[in-house]
């Protein structure tokens, strides 16, 4: 039944992840990477929760802000240490390059930390519902539909009226051109880094908090939503990735009420049925933006 909260609740689904689309998008846009360590950052920004509920005392708030902030830090490390020596190379290196440094952090967690799944503590605001006229909706929702439109206007506004921003996006546009024109690279690169482990770590507070836990292979899940919303939305542009979050959101719910109890848990193959259609007759997506084939080199 198609009602108040059933909205509320798909626009909630959509808004996390038109997210989690646009923290890979941003990276593809310039390096035409398909960045498979993405959903390593979302666990770290899990894990960052849970060690800071574990050993320290921090207010719940400042453990969020730490908590997406390390994994801001380690995308831009990655960008550093893994990506940027093997980026004047072949696409292919690259590509084994981000399934190597994914493989690596789930190893780091497995040995330093452990294969099982640890308890994260929230406070009570996110168990918490809301009532909005005839819906009762989870908080969690409400914040998350309130965080992605305070985030989307504050990436619009530093894309727009920014330095870097316009820098960004010309170089999504034509890499080498505005190499040429003086656009530091490694600045451009490292920002794109920054701002897709920022959106990850936010992605992360909302994902671990459906469960209140965390393990080793937590990003498996959002990483392939991510690209699945963005092969819908249209990988070439931002909006388009934005688009792809929202409407996997949408045909997800709308396939959890049509679909009989039987088949529910076969959603996600109905929504790989939808990618190959969208890849047979709209490969370029519902937004098509500008496309190009230009990659760093």
């Amino acid at each position: 039944m198609i009602d108040l909260e059933f909205i509320i609740n798909t626009i909630s689904l959509g808004s996390l992840y038109a997210l989690l689309s646009l923290g890979l998008v941003f990276v593809y846009g310039i390096l035409k990477l398909v960045n498979f360590a993405y959903g390593e950052y979302i666990m770290v920004g899990g894990y960052a929760l849970y060690l800071l509920g574990l050993y320290t005392g921090v207010p719940w708030y400042v453990g969020i802000v730490l908590a997406v902030a390390a994994a801001a830090l380690v995308s831009y490390l990655t960008e550093l240490v893994a990506f940027r020596p093997v980026r004047t190379k072949s696409l292919t290196a690259m590509l084994v390059t981000s399934f190597a440094v994914s493989v690596f952090l789930q190893n780091v967690v497995l040995i330093a930390i452990s294969p099982r799944s640890r308890a994260v503590k929230f406070p009570p605001l996110f168990s918490q519902t809301l009532t909005l006229g005839t819906a009762t909706v989870p908080v969690r929702n409400v914040l998350i539909i309130g965080t992605t439109v305070v985030l989307l206007v504050g990436l619009s506004i530093v894309m727009k009226r920014t330095v870097l921003g316009i820098a960004m996006r010309a170089a999504a546009d034509k890499f080498t051109t505005t190499r040429l024109m003086g656009v530091p690279a490694n600045l451009v690169i490292s920002a794109t880094f920054i701002i897709s482990g920022l959106l990850a770590g936010v992605v992360s507070i909302f994902w671990v908090a459906r469960s209140s836990s965390v393990d080793p292979l937590i990003g498996a899940a959002p990483l392939l939503i991510a690209f699945i919303a963005t092969v819908m939305g249209g990988m070439h542009s931002l909006v388009g990735a934005v688009i792809g979050g929202f409407v996997y959101g949408l045909l997800f719910n709308i396939l959890s009420i049509m679909l009989p109890a039987s088949m529910i848990s076969y959603r996600d193959a109905f929504m790989f049925v939808i990618v190959i259609l969208f890849l047979l007759f709209r490969p370029e997506g519902i937004w098509r933006g500008g496309y190009t084939e230009e990659r760093v080199g």
